[in-house]
């Protein structure tokens, strides 16, 4: 669409999008076959493969695991903690999605097994869906290739490398890191939506969890109150993120994943969160006057 694309040209950014109507399958596109990078929106998949084994007795998700410093991945949530913590697998899921806590995304991909996401993505007819490791894997490989030996140093070292150097990074490199395409991942909110991605308590679980989330500026900074939106970010220097579902008092329902790569590197761009959710509103409307 015209109008999306000037959108995203006013804020200086290359965006990709697809936004689908959830019960008609009328969608909106952007772009929406090429391949990105999910970062966090990985923690999707990640909560309803939690979700599947809670349903389905595999797992206890009142299950205690004590978070320790050694397990800090840095971030929001248990990262920004003095003390061991104690939580159960599903406030880990909690904090994964309401604060994007990789800490917490990490210890509960240990738990569920790290071999499991692709297997589901496959099994959910993903094609294009390519999962190569949880937060620490992509932590450690953006160490390896800034040259820093721990957390520390890459906090030193990442300021002063050039975009060129963090560009290069195997993390935004779709064909290196975990990745997917627009039109795929508003395929994985549809069958969730449609209780199609597993038992109805597991997919109500990642719907109410989605809907938790607390950053508000991107698809939610699109829409008015009375417009339920369940969504989750994805972030990286330059890259911003988001997936979500949309939910109408009419009922309307409209699945949507949009991504923008800015082409400067500043770490706060509310700009182009605000496109974001400007995109977010432009699609959904589009697809409510073709109904």
């Amino acid at each position: 669409m015209r109008r999306i694309q000037k959108i995203f040209d006013a804020v200086d950014v290359d965006g990709q999008l697809h936004a689908v109507d959830v019960d008609s399958g009328a969608e909106v596109a952007v772009r929406a076959d090429e391949q990105v990078v999910l970062a966090s929106i990985v923690k999707v998949l990640l909560v309803l493969e939690f979700a599947r084994q809670a349903a389905a007795g595999q797992l206890d998700p009142t299950e205690r695991v004590v978070v320790r410093a050694a397990d800090r991945l840095g971030g929001w949530g248990t990262a920004g903690c003095a003390d061991d913590a104690e939580l159960s697998l599903r406030d880990l899921a909690y904090f994964a999605m309401s604060v994007s806590d990789n800490t917490a995304a990490d210890l509960l991909l240990r738990r569920i097994g790290p071999d499991v996401l692709p297997l589901l993505a496959a099994e959910l007819g993903l094609t294009a869906t390519r999962v190569t490791g949880g937060p620490r894997e992509l932590l450690e490989s953006m160490y390896a290739d800034a040259g820093a030996a721990d957390d520390a140093q890459f906090v030193a070292l990442f300021p002063t490398l050039s975009a060129d150097r963090v560009r290069a990074m195997r993390v935004y490199d779709p064909a290196r890191t975990t990745s997917s395409t627009p039109r795929e991942v508003t395929r994985l909110l549809e069958l969730i939506w449609r209780d199609e991605a597993g038992p109805p308590a597991a997919t109500a679980l990642v719907r109410a969890l989605m809907a938790r989330q607390i950053f508000w500026t991107r698809i939610a900074s699109g829409f008015p109150p009375g417009v339920r939106v369940a969504a989750k970010t994805g972030t990286l220097p330059g890259l911003h993120m988001e997936a979500g579902v949309v939910e109408y008092p009419d009922g309307g329902r409209y699945a949507l994943a949009i991504f923008a790569h800015a082409r400067r590197l500043d770490a706060r761009r509310i700009d182009v969160d605000l496109a974001i959710g400007e995109a977010a509103h432009t699609a959904v409307e589009a697809l409510r006057r073709s109904a």
